[in-house]
């Protein structure tokens, strides 16, 4: 029996692909649609941005990855994501980092603090999207907005998709994940499937088994493009 030489474990390192959901509810749905491949480590690291950069940086710093993505669901931007469909990211935007000013909000990167955005790996972005489109999913690209704090109200929706135009999602962990990822210079991808509308909150109407099964099934394509 022979080792595997430096090249083959870097080849196995650069395979092998990191996805982050926040709850065991997503990392389950993400596990099913694997159907056991070894090749993606699922971890639930967590609500909110900060649990998702610690648990991202963690795995990162256990194993080697080529790949990470961030995995879940989340609420859709009426017009552009509808629920039960699915978002891939084009950007991850830390939307409520920030300040408020007499002039309205102003992002920290408009303050100086740096930049509140992380590009998605744009060719797998794309590749991704097509065999989604293929296997019959409904799914749309475009940022994904990380909030603190979910949007609840009609006011709320309208301000962010006009400080983000084309936003298709809001969730809690996007830019937690993808600024640990790109610290460590690797491709990162946010995967949403759609519960519910950004807007007036109503927790009675979100549709969680039906974004739970897309999101299985995005899962299995995942097995096919990375």
């Amino acid at each position: 029996m022979t080792s595997a030489t430096p090249n083959d474990a870097a080849e196995q390192a650069e395979r092998r692909v990191l996805i982050v959901t926040a709850v065991a509810a997503e990392r389950d749905a993400v596990l099913r649609g694997l159907q056991g491949s070894s090749r993606f480590h699922v971890v639930a690291a967590g609500a909110g941005t900060a649990a998702a950069a610690a648990g991202t940086a963690a795995a990162l710093a256990a194993g080697s990855y080529g790949c990470v993505i961030n995995a879940g669901i989340g609420g859709g931007f009426p017009g552009v994501a509808p629920v039960g469909s699915l978002v891939i990211a084009s950007e991850m935007i830390a939307a409520d980092l920030g300040a408020e000013t007499p002039e309205g909000f102003r992002s920290a990167a408009e303050l100086g603090f740096g930049s509140v955005t992380v590009p998605a790996a744009s060719g797998t972005v794309e590749a991704l999207t097509a065999a989604l489109t293929a296997a019959g999913l409904a799914v749309s690209t475009g940022p994904v907005l990380t909030v603190s704090t979910a949007t609840g109200t009609a006011e709320t929706a309208a301000a962010l998709a006009a400080r983000h135009p084309g936003a298709a999602a809001e969730a809690m962990e996007g830019h937690g994940v993808a600024v640990a990822a790109q610290a460590l210079e690797l491709p990162v991808l946010e995967l949403r499937a759609i519960s519910n509308p950004v807007g007036p909150r109503d927790r009675a109407a979100w549709a969680i088994g039906e974004a739970m099964d897309a999101l299985a099934a995005a899962a299995a394509i995942l097995k096919e493009v990375l």
